[in-house]
């Protein structure tokens, strides 16, 4: 599922007559940035939620086959990450699956990204798996919300961290759907999610080696841009 509902307020001007999705960074849309990213990894079907300028979103993404994309329609009321992921769960089956922010970009390492998380993913002892990024090592975000990680890569989260923690999401997750299934309708956040499974000892994260780029503003899309074009 690739999350492309939000309204992009820190993003404007760039957003008052486009979704954030749309917003192109090297020539390239941020959706499809991810897209394409997924497809890589062995996608074969994307469900994306749309909600502001939802059809320009459609209208775009009809122009996709690899993935195939399908809609899950939030023109109704904007339901935030948790909500938008419950709100699709008929179209997102059983399986577990890959949720991308449209907002993440990245430069791999030696290792592909995706291809970290995948040979960490563990069903019978993981509920969730984040992508993580090392402290320092990406630019456009530097909140205080992050993660510690064990040895064997089980993750607490924390919104203050004392001492700092020395990772940050990325906005790439493998998740057991069903740990949404007890969730209300209507709007709500993973963060809480993330936490009961913390405690549970069934969130996990993989650490890319690669550099990412958060692109939550104009500054934070000029400045991808500029370290994309140093990229070989």
């Amino acid at each position: 599922m690739v999350m492309a509902a939000g309204l992009g307020t820190r993003m404007r001007p760039l957003t008052d007559t486009r979704p954030k999705a749309l917003v192109e960074v090297g020539g390239k849309a941020l959706i499809d940035h991810v897209l394409d990213r997924l497809a890589a990894a062995g996608v074969e079907t994307a469900v994306v939620n749309v909600h502001h300028f939802a059809d320009q979103m459609e209208a775009h993404l009809a122009g996709r086959t690899h993935p195939r994309i399908l809609i899950s329609d939030e023109r109704a009321e904007l339901l935030d990450s948790g909500g938008g992921i419950r709100h699709a769960r008929g179209l997102l089956g059983d399986e577990p699956i890959w949720v991308a922010n449209i907002d993440s970009l990245w430069i791999e390492g030696q290792t592909p990204a995706l291809e970290a998380m995948k040979a960490l993913w563990d069903p019978e002892r993981m509920d969730i798996c984040l992508l993580l990024v090392p402290r320092g090592q990406g630019i456009g975000f530097e909140g205080p919300r992050g993660f510690f990680r064990d040895p064997k890569g089980r993750l607490m989260h924390s919104a203050e961290p004392e001492p700092p923690t020395p990772y940050a999401f990325v906005g790439v997750q493998i998740i057991r759907p069903q740990v949404l299934d007890d969730a209300p309708d209507g709007a709500f956040s993973m963060v809480p999610v993330w936490r009961r499974t913390a405690a549970d000892g069934r969130l996990f994260g993989a650490v890319m080696d690669g550099f990412w780029m958060h692109v939550g503003d104009p500054g934070a899309r000029e400045a991808a841009e500029a370290r994309l074009a140093e990229t070989p």
